[in-house]
């Protein structure tokens, strides 16, 4: 028996403001995060049916506390989903969300799912990174990792010391850039749409909103970030300037098949082309989004030369710019993170993954003349990850240019 795969496109994406930990979530709890997100993706798309929603997928790393018992089923009850939808609760560290949405967009193309949300939440500032898990002492005693592996901030070190022209002048120049664009954006009104308004309580400071992203420093300069203590190395390179804060955050997505999103009026914003996990030594974790995007371009049949925009997580300056020297492109590129990355917005870990993609769908909607994009991140304990996507404003935008191209043939004919 033969199968059509069906396409799979994301219909509507939105995440809560990230906030620093300890900071404007710190009563908040992480579950109510995600229910934010989901009740409201369902307001923003009043003609989908709740009913036809087949899965809910959200990642977290620390899935404990407010973070645990199978957070996609208990999220979707407590945001008025009907008790027959379904939910999960899925787990790949940094590329949680990303994981969500390639593991469900699977189970669309196969016809198992017409529609699913799909997204993370990591709450940093109750949950750090690695509370109450036990590793094997084996991964590190037989060294089947390198002890430093287990410090992400120390993966970051190792990759300066792999890639030497990375110096810590191009990471503070390239920290600073993703405040200028971030804050940039946020004057234009481009992140504003997909955010959405948290409230929050303090037992102190009583009621407050959450609207904007609270690790941003707008402000920041080379000349502030050269003065930063390097707490990984002695005279190393990574400081809290030029990577990403610990903060607390949600996201969540609508992906559809595509034929299912036309038949209810939903929109389609991006049309997933390919994705690729790959893996790469623990101790240079931030390489990995290079043979992952690699993988992705390869099994997609294009190559880098074919991506017109690039939403890369900024979790280190080193990681991202190991990934444009490797491809040959320039540290100022504006295809890349135009609107500024996690260095300046932040990065819940399993969250983000789908920040990068309602930011590439924007730039989609910005640059009708870019067909393909990729979100690519680097993923703890050795990994990276890459989904490739497709433009859906880009055919139209050709038809209307062979249009004009007719049209002016004819005028001088």
């Amino acid at each position: 028996m033969t199968r059509q795969l069906r396409e799979v496109v994301f219909v509507d994406g939105v995440r809560t403001p990230f906030g620093k930990a300890k900071g404007q979530y710190a009563e908040t709890r992480a579950d109510d995060l995600v229910i934010k997100c989901i009740r409201d993706l369902l307001r923003r798309n009043p003609d989908l049916p709740p009913e036809r929603i087949d899965e809910v997928a959200i990642a977290a790393t620390t899935q404990i506390g407010d973070q645990g018992l199978t957070l996609g089923r208990t999220a979707g009850l407590l945001s008025g989903l009907p008790a027959s939808v379904p939910g999960f609760a899925i787990d790949r560290m940094c590329a949680g969300a990303m994981t969500a949405v390639t593991t469900t967009a699977g189970g669309i193309a196969f016809g198992s799912y017409d529609v699913v949300i799909a997204g993370g939440v990591e709450h940093m500032g109750r949950h750090p990174m690695g509370e109450g898990v036990d590793p094997n002492p084996r991964i590190v005693a037989e060294r089947i990792v390198d002890p430093d592996a287990l410090v992400m901030g120390n993966t970051a070190e190792n990759v300066h010391d792999r890639y030497p022209a990375i110096t810590k002048e191009r990471c503070d120049a390239l920290a600073v850039r993703s405040q200028q664009r971030a804050a940039a954006a946020y004057e234009a009104g481009i992140i504003q749409p997909d955010l959405v308004p948290v409230a929050t309580r303090s037992a102190q400071e009583g009621w407050g909103l959450a609207t904007v992203d609270e690790p941003m420093r707008p402000g920041t300069t080379v000349e502030q970030l050269a003065g930063l203590k390097t707490p990984f190395r002695p005279h190393g390179r990574v400081t809290a300037g030029n990577a990403a804060g610990i903060n607390d955050g949600a996201t969540a997505c609508l992906l559809a098949d595509e034929e299912t999103a036309r038949e209810l009026g939903l929109p389609v914003r991006m049309r997933m082309v390919g994705f690729a996990f790959a893996g790469v030594e623990p101790e240079v974790m931030a390489v990995g989004p290079i043979p992952a995007t690699e993988k992705a371009l390869a099994k997609a049949g294009l190559s880098i030369e074919d991506i017109d925009a690039f939403e890369i997580n900024e979790a280190f300056a080193v990681q991202v710019l190991a990934f444009l020297d490797h491809f040959g492109l320039a540290e100022d590129d504006e295809r890349v993170n135009p609107y500024g990355g996690a260095i300046a917005f932040g990065h819940p870990l399993a969250s983000s993954g789908v920040r990068l993609m309602t930011q590439l769908a924007r730039q989609f909607e910005a640059r009708p003349e870019a067909r393909y994009g990729l979100t690519s991140m680097c993923i703890g304990l050795g990994m990276g990850g890459t989904v490739i996507w497709e433009n859906p404003h880009w055919s139209a935008h050709q038809e209307q240019g062979e249009a004009a191209i007719i049209d002016s043939a004819g005028k001088v004919a």
